[in-house]
């Protein structure tokens, strides 16, 4: 499997290569284009300062962010360039989770998602948190997925299915599942459930270990820690 410092390389060079041969086109004002071509130049120059800093997965966000820009104005007719060949093939990474009380634990978990592809994320709909661990999430699932579509490396965010949870890995055909060092699911039986569906493809990557590193990385803690506050005579 290529290294995230390989891929966040890779992604420099692509941004280079494609503004070495850029060309804008006929009868479109200068002025503004090259506004957001400098645009551009600026996150490449973003993504080249976090990879000396070995922050890699900034480095490929920032990277990722100019690649969309260049591809939506050549989509527009505006200007011409070419990406290299073969360009990089960016795997698709399903993750799914409560993400109830975001805590320092799913930070991590969706920074090493990252470093596998471009993030997907589930969200567990309401009745089935209460169906799976016995009681309401504090946050509805409206909150839980607009705070997780705006979290940084994840590349979008949905809700999952109210009856079966399998249905959205069904819909998304991912290239990887990402599961948390504690989730509750049996690797074995989803990937004979998964390729009962057609889906052999898919790889199953568990987190080696839960984050503890920077204070409480659970929601359950997290909770009693306030209830204890506030309930204190």
């Amino acid at each position: 499997m290529q290294s995230v410092m390989e891929r966040a390389r890779k992604y420099i060079y692509n941004l280079k290569y494609a503004l070495r041969s850029l060309s804008i086109n006929k009868n479109v004002k200068l002025n503004n284009i090259n506004k957001v071509i400098d645009h551009v130049k600026r996150y490449l120059s973003d993504a080249e300062y976090y990879f000396e800093k070995e922050d890699y997965i900034t480095s490929i966000v920032c990277s990722s962010y100019a690649e969309g820009v260049l591809d939506a104005l050549k989509l527009l007719g505006l200007l011409s360039f070419e990406w290299p060949h073969p360009i990089i093939e960016r795997k698709k990474v399903l993750v799914g989770g409560t993400f109830d009380i975001i805590h320092p634990g799913h930070i991590v978990f969706l920074r090493e998602a990252a470093k596998l592809g471009d993030v997907v994320v589930i969200v567990a709909r309401d009745n089935n948190v209460t169906r799976f661990k016995g009681k309401k999430p504090v946050n509805d699932e409206k909150h839980r997925l607009f705070v997780v579509s705006n979290i940084k490396g994840v590349y979008r965010a949905r809700l999952g299915d109210s009856e079966d949870i399998i249905k959205p890995i069904l819909e998304e055909k991912p290239d990887i599942i990402f599961l948390g060092p504690d989730q509750k699911i049996d690797e074995y039986q989803l990937k004979r459930r998964l390729e009962k569906e057609g889906l052999h493809n898919i790889t199953i990557v568990r987190m080696k270990r839960k984050f503890k590193d920077l204070g409480k990385a659970s929601t359950t803690d997290i909770i009693k820690s306030i209830i204890r506050m506030f309930c204190q005579k």
